[in-house]
């Protein structure tokens, strides 16, 4: 069997190599070596010290996982991990070919990957997380995952498949209900936020997915994390009852849902280390984590700054016009109905975009530009241009608006287009590898 594992991890190299030289994706060489080893997943992660913990969720999967391997990483742990954001079982294969040795060894002491609601039962079936991190559910990609209740059911078959401890979100009850269907003896740690500020989460989770009877939610002990920002919205606090409260720390990601993020990524990182655990270093490493490529990431465009958004449900484009739709910067919309965006954008019309009335929208772009023109138009957002080809898109916006704030919301394969085309132009970090800054 570690011949066969061997063959796969040299192949997946070649076409890795391949790939990177034709500036393809990050996918294809995780799924040349999967077809020559199907179990080279359980062959390379299955044994590490200290397992395995697989976060999954609708939204924050990328952002939350970035933060716990932060998190470990500053206490000491070595830690494999998925840093692209490509969440499907080859993507985690691809980011293995860059560190394992061919005899399938790695030098790590535990793996945090991000998967998708549906990819992690493939990945679950070769290496049984021995934790799991779960973060929301919300309407995303119908097209693939049919009905809300089904992406529930997903996450809880993962729970149900996790051998140590699962974290879960106290103010999803979709998530919430995971814990009755964990195997015996599974340690169970909650996140959320403080009953302060519990009238914020609207703005975070849709309807169909709150508690009907506000009392149903879960009450929070020692080890469980709350969320307390400080009243001028900038700094976070990650409140432990019992004590090892983490901050105030000011996040390099702005808004509520990252807060969140950094909550969920703490209460997990404590749960790991346990007594390991030091709230000092917990801060200062939550407040060097730079955005993840695409969420909320700041580039500088001959010396104004460019905000790339990305949005990919109605959940989430409304939490990111609550966090930038009012500003005075010049913006742009770039909407993509490929297969990793989902190929129904019928959702846009869940979301409000009225906060965008007073500037209007510079230019829509993407596969489906003309849609979204005509979905702001409903919402009485004024439209500049229509330029469904992404880079003439890319190079007018930033003519036209050369040393001004600029802003632009995109969906996920809009998001990597954009982005490359930004590095070659500016020089900056590719995907996989970690900002300079």
């Amino acid at each position: 069997m570690r011949l066969r594992t061997s063959a796969a991890l040299v192949a997946g190299r070649a076409a890795r190599v391949v790939s990177r030289l034709r500036g393809g994706g990050s996918a294809l060489p995780g799924l040349v070596t999967e077809k020559i080893d199907p179990a080279v997943l359980r062959h390379t992660l299955g044994s590490l010290p200290r397992g395995v913990v697989v976060v999954s969720g609708t939204n924050g999967k990328t952002t939350t996982t970035k933060m716990l391997v932060a998190l470990l990483r500053a206490h000491g742990w070595r830690v494999f991990t998925n840093p692209t954001g490509s969440n499907f079982t080859r993507g985690v294969i691809s980011s293995l070919l860059g560190e394992v040795r061919l005899d399938g060894r790695l030098d790590a002491d535990v793996a945090v990957v991000e998967l998708d609601e549906a990819h992690a039962l493939h990945f679950a079936a070769q290496v049984p997380p021995t934790h799991a991190l779960l973060l929301n559910v919300a309407r995303d990609q119908l097209d693939r995952f049919a009905e809300i209740d089904h992406t529930a059911r997903l996450l809880t078959r993962l729970g149900e498949q996790t051998t140590t401890g699962v974290v879960l979100n106290a103010d999803d009850s979709f998530i919430s209900r995971v814990r009755g269907s964990l195997r015996p003896g599974v340690q169970v740690r909650w996140f959320g936020v403080d009953p302060s500020i519990a009238d914020r989460l609207p703005e975070l989770q849709e309807a169909d997915v709150r508690f009907e009877d506000a009392e149903a939610r879960p009450e929070l002990g020692v080890g469980d994390g709350l969320l307390l920002p400080d009243p001028d919205g900038r700094a976070l606090t990650v409140r432990f009852p019992g004590g090892d409260d983490v901050g105030p720390v000011v996040l390099r990601q702005r808004g509520l849902a990252a807060m969140i993020n950094a909550t969920a990524a703490t209460t997990t990182a404590r749960a790991l280390l346990g007594e390991q655990f030091s709230a000092g270093t917990a801060a200062r490493a939550l407040a060097a984590v730079n955005p993840p490529f695409g969420r909320g990431e700041v580039v500088d465009v001959d010396g104004a700054p460019l905000e790339l958004v990305l949005v990919k449900n109605p959940a989430g484009f409304t939490v990111a016009l609550g966090t930038y739709g009012g500003e005075p910067v010049d913006t742009m919309v770039a909407i993509n109905d490929n297969y990793a965006d989902g190929r129904d954008v019928s959702w846009l019309y869940d979301v409000s975009f009225e906060s965008l009335r007073e500037r209007g929208v510079a230019l829509t772009s993407g596969v489906r530009g003309w849609d979204m023109a005509l979905r702001l138009r409903y919402d009485g957002v004024e439209v500049g241009q229509v330029e469904t080809d992404l880079d003439r898109a890319l190079d007018r916006f930033l003519a036209d608006h050369r040393g001004r704030p600029t802003r632009i919301f995109c969906t996920y394969t809009a998001m990597m287009h954009l982005r490359r085309r930004l590095a070659d132009r500016y020089g900056l970090a590719r995907f996989g590898e970690e900002p300079t800054a």
